[in-house]
């Protein structure tokens, strides 16, 4: 006969938070698990279906222009923007900002929309980008769901969705519609082309496609060539993407749309955007469940909860592989039938600054072991050789580390550019630096800039 044997309150708390109950005869009875986490997810695909039908059975209607900063599936356009500032007499002082892979145009706030954007912080009177001085545009880029023509658009030709129909994008293709916008509103030539993440990509292809019309470049972790480390990463978001059934093939617009996949595919995202030393500052740890209990998981819950609703898979898709393909070494360019084009020619206003090129380059000494594309690259970015270009690096970002950045510069000057400024910014908010360190990478956009 056995004896009944008292447990300890903390292991009887352990059982109970794995779903066991322990008797008085020491038999363990083993209740049915719970999942909260899986819970929520019928629980969101329930709210989902509920709106399709209510949606469904009410008349469309009419868009407000002032309904929030990133209104999901918003009102395709061939190019949605924003802008700030007042345009001078000769058009001199625009400044084209482009976003990263999931932003809208709302960088800030406007008179009509005074929901905080994404880069609140950096534009205004007296900021990084200052709009006493200059006039900004940001546009959502071509293939995006804010506004721009992209899969979630409506083909004129069929009266359905894009979907998997449309075209493959490239960085490319995204500055050749925002100078199509630039063409459409007079201005011929920017003051400067100022990007972070992506938009660095971006910020560096508007100087290789048109470096008569742009006088600066400012890259922030940015890069010139996609690695195999970031590719490797956006494949794996791709692939929980396309898993998800409700994906089906792209063509999920009256249905069910793929957010369980748009969650886990935000939650990998998520981990390259921040550094583990921030998550142990950040974060502590606990007694683990199957469902997120560390709060860690927690907090990569919320932010895939956020998103999985807010941007169109679609456009996650398109746009990512759009940065896969970017690579500005020259044999990747002649692939693409890309020749460059000869350097611009330079103002006479910087001469005084390429003089004085060879103090800007000691922030960053040559490299010791060259990547092997290195020269390539530099032949690739020699329409950008007589332009002042500002490359902003973060210490702890995973996702376009520092050794891209020193790339960039290291391109340039083999290229014969003199007038490239360097920094590499400390701290722990990896990737995200951009968005969060006004100090630094305000002030060093706005030294830049003026």
């Amino acid at each position: 006969m056995f004896k009944s044997i008292a447990q300890p309150p903390a292991f009887r708390q352990l059982l109970r938070r794995q779903g066991i109950r322990w008797s008085s005869s020491c038999a363990a009875t083993v209740q049915s698990p719970s999942f909260p986490c899986v819970d929520a997810h019928a629980a969101r695909e329930s709210r989902i279906i509920a709106s399709s039908v209510s949606r469904l059975s009410q008349p469309p209607l009419a868009p407000s222009p002032d309904s929030g900063p990133e209104p999901p599936y918003a009102r395709p356009n061939p190019l949605s923007y924003n802008t700030w500032g007042t345009l001078s007499p000769t058009r001199d002082n625009v400044i084209l900002l482009h976003t990263g892979l999931s932003a809208s145009s709302h960088a800030a706030s406007t008179t009509l929309n005074q929901t905080q954007g994404w880069w609140e912080k950096f534009i205004g009177p007296g900021k990084a980008l200052d709009t006493n001085q200059f006039f900004i545009i940001c546009t959502n880029v071509l293939g995006g769901c804010y506004g721009s023509t992209g899969p979630s658009s409506v083909d004129p030709t069929t009266g359905k969705h894009y979907a998997t129909r449309f075209p493959i994008l490239s960085i490319f293709d995204m500055v050749k519609a925002q100078f199509k916008l630039l063409d459409s509103i007079g201005v011929d030539r920017l003051y400067a082309s100022v990007g972070s993440s992506m938009g660095a990509m971006q910020s560096l292809a508007a100087g290789w496609l048109f470096p008569e019309r742009v006088g600066k470049i400012v890259s922030i972790s940015g890069t010139a060539r996609s690695s195999p480390g970031s590719i490797a990463m956006r494949h794996a978001q791709r692939s929980v993407l396309m898993a998800d059934p409700n994906w089906n093939n792209g063509f999920y617009y009256d249905g069910l749309p793929p957010h369980a996949g748009m969650k886990l595919a935000r939650q990998i995202a998520t981990i390259t955007y921040r550094s583990g030393p921030e998550w142990d500052l950040r974060f502590g740890r606990k007694t683990p469940t199957l469902c997120p209990e560390f709060l860690i998981e927690t907090y990569l819950d919320h932010q895939g909860e956020q998103f999985c609703l807010k941007y169109d898979a679609n456009s996650l898709l398109y746009i990512s592989k759009a940065m896969d393909l970017f690579d500005l070494t020259l044999p990747a360019l002649e692939q693409l039938d890309m020749s460059p084009s000869q350097p611009s020619s330079l103002p006479s206003s910087t001469v005084s600054a390429a003089s004085q090129g060879a103090a800007l380059l000691k922030s960053h000494p040559p490299p010791s072991n060259p990547a092997p594309h290195l020269p390539e690259l530099a032949k690739g970015l020699s329409p950008l050789a007589s332009m002042p270009v500002l490359v902003l690096g973060v210490q702890s970002d995973i996702l376009f580390p520092v050794d891209q950045q020193r790339e960039i510069v290291d391109a340039l000057r083999m290229a014969g550019n003199s007038q490239v400024s360097y920094f590499e910014l400390g701290g722990v908010w990896g990737h995200d630096t951009f968005l969060l360190d006004v100090l630094n990478v305000g002030g060093a956009v706005r030294g830049f800039l003026s």
